[in-house]
């Protein structure tokens, strides 16, 4: 336990019945959102679904990354970023991803803050030649799911050491019940991608996203419209003339594009190849509001699943 942690505990502890006292005086109800309850602050929607379903009700978890926003791009306001110095835990995905965000979640580490960089912890892969950063750390682990089972396992550690007021039990059960359905997921995306061909197992994507997911099931790379990790670079002519050579190589019909990205490069790319190239949506970075179809972690991947089954095969 760090020594932050060991002071928080104590003013809790002592606050505790003074405030009971204060609020029996004024006639209000005890709350269990009120100061003294647990705060677990995540940077992505992502990572922010994962965790609420392993805290649970144990503590509070806010998620500073909107739905249908973009993790490369979305900044804070001034009480979000202090929000990250006054948490119990920051959670982040790390690797450069969350690049507007970075330099408040090095602030609350400096200033005692336990932290926790998941892409950092799952084993991350490199992107591979002719991505726009080959040699660098891939950030986005999430799209193999049983990358995200072994961080499940690591954010109940991490809750379990610095979140106090937080039930361990509770959170292990949490955990270990939300790994057997991501270990079903990951099942049943393997069953659904084996109906695909071996042969038309070929992804473009708008940018590199999808690396773990290929990796995991056997797919192909075959290019990005940004070739880069980051939807902030922007391709050249010359990266898609590249790619409409590597697309017809492959003998590549079908671009997925991000639901939350503007689809004008890959339609622009589409026409470049005689309008005979399909544009399929995808939720790859950002989960969406309820309703939107796919407002949970879960719910997300077994869209693409769907999505990429039925792009790759039709």
């Amino acid at each position: 336990m760090s020594r932050r942690t060991g002071i928080r505990m104590l003013l809790r502890r002592a606050l505790l019945p003074v405030l009971a006292a204060l609020l029996a005086v004024v006639g209000l109800p005890g709350c269990s959102t009120g100061p003294d309850r647990p705060h677990v602050v995540v940077t992505t929607n992502i990572l922010g679904d994962i965790t609420r379903r392993i805290v649970g009700d144990e503590a509070r978890v806010q998620v500073l990354m909107k739905p249908n926003a973009d993790p490369h791009s979305f900044g804070l306001s001034a009480t979000e970023a202090a929000a990250l110095e006054q948490a119990d835990l920051v959670v982040f995905n790390g690797l450069g991803l969350e690049e507007n965000v970075l330099r408040h979640v090095d602030n609350a580490r400096k200033s005692g803050v336990p932290t926790l960089e998941v892409g950092a912890a799952v084993d991350p892969l490199a992107y591979g030649a002719g991505q726009g950063d080959a040699g660098q750390q891939d950030p986005h682990f999430w799209t193999d799911p049983d990358r995200v089972r072994k961080a499940t396992g690591l954010i109940a550690d991490e809750v379990a050491a610095h979140v106090d007021g937080a039930d361990e039990p509770t959170v292990r059960k949490n955990a270990e019940r939300y790994r057997k359905e991501l270990a079903g997921l990951s099942t049943w995306m393997t069953e659904t991608f084996d109906r695909i061909p071996r042969e038309h197992r070929a992804l473009v994507t708008n940018h590199h996203v999808f690396g773990y997911l290929a990796d995991r099931f056997g797919f192909r790379v075959v290019g990005a419209v940004i070739p880069s990790g980051t939807t902030l670079a922007s391709p050249s002519s010359s990266d898609l003339r590249s790619l409409t050579r590597a697309m017809d190589e492959a003998g590549v019909r079908t671009i997925f594009a991000d639901s939350s990205r503007p689809k004008k490069l890959a339609e622009v790319l589409r026409k470049e190849m005689g309008g005979d190239v399909r544009v399929v949506e995808l939720y790859s970075e950002s989960l969406t509001g309820k309703g939107g179809g796919a407002a949970t972690y879960l719910a997300m991947m077994r869209a693409n699943t769907r999505a990429m089954a039925g792009g790759l095969t039709a």
